[in-house]
């Protein structure tokens, strides 16, 4: 049955509208993330905040997206795409309305409540891409999940542009007006059914059919009844599988920390270091994070193009070496002015064309180099795993510059350099990752990135088998030395067959003695 969707070359009216919903939701989900990093500019004077204390603030939501993101991420596995869609919007808009009612000098309340909003952040991008995908052919796959990111700096765009509106003691309005995310829930449920490939995972395969033939607007009569064979075997999703696929979760953890760290520690941190380093007001640092977004913006769709064009692999270097490099020049420009004009606000400029835009590469490759029945698990392992960086990125930058100095315009800060280049060799790290490990799925279909990732696992195990085989032969053979034991014509004969090395592209089955040839 999803051949029939492989072969379309084309978007139907219903494909293009799940991806809308998705398109939205990242929107205004980033919006109510990145709103912190506008409303701390306004609170450092008044509530004379510390490097350390602001830390907490912009650390606090990352705690929480770490957690969301496993948690949400294995309920989509367990319970369906959908609903878990529906929750996290739910969970990070009413997370933010309530901050409306944060109390002056309420810094705590601020970091709880924040803890909360990544929470359901954390589980809305780890759901909404495998959705998306699931709906689309193999060509369109890379381009799509690249455009369904590309409209997070629009957020945090849009954040910029509130920001700049609202008065100095305005600052809750922004909180309340990330409540609108919410309205999303209407638009899904009226919009998008479930993933079909998950409806058939389940067995539910009338399901399954009828879903599929909605997004391509087909009758469900003209579709083949799908069978186990269209989406593999019906299995129940365990956290210790991640473990059989060492390659995917090496390169999708380590590249989301690198490029998480380097992108946290730039972004929640911006506005507050033009009002310190350029000396400018919270509104005038908003303006001039508008900039920043655009570039971001570009980055994205340029980094969709990317994909399909060079390969995942490229691409993902790409964005790790030209991230870092950038980030480690800003950092060391940080006081200089090129005809009246800050070269640290244009040099992160172009920064974010990389790191921020690089993530039109970051979200969709974590969830393709999973297998189907752990895609949303592995993706939210991912995004957990390297949601420590939007702790170790702001903090680190904090501890760095000295977490006890004030934010103020008078306090020299001596250290920046030293901290963007902290945070640059996150960014040559997943660059690292990606380009020298990476597993390519460039043009691969979602079922052919299945079975190569499952005889990858299969050669793992016969491996591990053998190995294990052969270190117990190995410990029989030190007892018959020591004469303990005499070995039987059997133990001899065992002990030639496990310790044999098996042909290229074979292997061998320590247990019946047999060879089989991988899948690939």
């Amino acid at each position: 049955m999803f051949e029939i969707l492989d072969r379309r070359t084309s978007l139907t009216g219903n494909q293009i509208k799940i991806l809308t919903a998705a398109i939205i939701g990242d929107a205004l989900e980033f919006f109510d993330y990145f709103l912190i990093g506008f409303v701390l500019a306004f609170l450092i004077g008044p509530w004379k905040l510390t490097f350390g204390q602001s830390a907490v603030v912009l650390m606090s939501s990352g705690i929480g997206a770490i957690l969301g993101a496993y948690v949400w991420g294995w309920l989509a596995d367990r319970i369906g795409r959908r609903k878990v869609f529906i929750g996290t919007v739910l969970n990070f808009s009413i997370a933010t309305g309530l901050l409306y009612f944060t109390p002056d000098n309420g810094w705590i309340f601020l970091s709880v409540m924040r803890f909360f909003v990544g929470l359901g952040v954390g589980g809305l991008y780890c759901v909404d891409l495998p959705l998306v995908q699931e709906f689309m052919p193999s060509s369109k796959r890379g381009w799509v999940g690249g455009i369904v990111t590309c409209v997070i700096p629009l957020g945090v765009g849009l954040g910029a542009v509130m920001g700049s509106l609202v008065g100095s003691g305005q600052w809750r309005l922004l909180f309340a007006i990330g409540v609108l995310p919410a309205l999303l829930v209407l638009l899904v449920r009226l919009w998008v059914p479930e993933s079909p490939r998950w409806l058939c995972r389940q067995g539910r395969y009338e399901e399954a059919r009828n879903s599929l033939a909605w997004a391509l607007q087909m009758e469900p009569s003209t579709l083949p009844l799908p069978t186990a064979a269209d989406a593999g075997p019906l299995i129940k999703s365990n956290w210790l599988d991640l473990f059989k696929y060492p390659r995917s979760l090496i390169v999708s953890w380590l590249g989301n920390a690198g490029a998480q760290t380097g992108v946290y520690g730039l972004t929640l941190w911006a506005p507050s270091l033009f009002v310190v380093l350029l000396k400018v007001t919270p509104q005038e640092a908003a303006k001039m994070m508008i900039l920043l977004s655009v570039s971001g913006f570009i980055g994205r769709l340029s980094f969709s193009f990317f994909s399909e064009l060079m390969g995942r692999r490229n691409a993902g270097g790409l964005l790790g070496f030209g991230a870092g490099v950038m980030t480690i020049v800003a950092g060391y420009n940080y006081d200089v002015m090129l005809m009246g004009v800050s070269a640290f606000w244009l040099l992160l400029a172009v920064t974010f064309f990389f790191a921020d835009g690089g993530f039109a590469i970051v979200g969709p490759y974590a969830a393709e180099v999973w297998p189907s029945h752990l895609r949303t698990s592995g993706m939210g392992s991912a995004y957990g795993f390297g949601g420590i960086g939007k702790i170790i990125g702001p903090v680190g930058l904090a501890l760095i510059v000295g977490s006890g100095n004030y934010l103020k315009p008078d306090v020299p800060l001596p250290q920046i350099p030293t901290a963007f280049v902290y945070l640059g060799c996150w960014f040559l790290m997943a660059g690292i990752v990606y380009y020298f490990l990476g597993i390519e799925t460039k043009g691969k279909s979602i079922e052919q990135i299945d079975r190569e990732l499952a005889a990858t696992a299969d050669l793992a195990t016969a491996t591990v088998r053998r190995d294990a085989r052969i270190a117990s032969m190995r410990s029989l053979r030190s007892t018959y030395r020591a004469g303990a034991v005499r070995p039987s014509e059997r133990h001899r004969h065992q002990e030639r067959q496990t310790c044999a090395r098996p042909q290229p592209g074979r292997i061998m089955d320590p247990d019946s003695h047999l060879t089989f040839v991988p899948n690939f």
